[in-house]
């Protein structure tokens, strides 16, 4: 069974580029505050690498 990551936005992705902005999204977090629950995959690892300054992970 793989693991599962916790992922929480912390900062607004207003005044990022549009990249970062659609990265955010595309894990699944539309507001501050909002957690999602995805598997630990190298994807979402790296998604998490590029927006790491706006989401926390446990």
């Amino acid at each position: 069974m793989p693991n599962i990551l916790k992922i929480t936005l912390v900062k607004s992705a207003i005044g990022y580029s549009k990249r970062q902005k659609g990265t955010v999204r595309a894990l699944g977090l539309r507001r501050l505050g909002q957690t999602v629950k995805h598997k630990d995959t190298p994807v979402i690892r790296g998604m998490i690498t590029k927006v790491s300054h706006l989401v926390v992970v446990s």
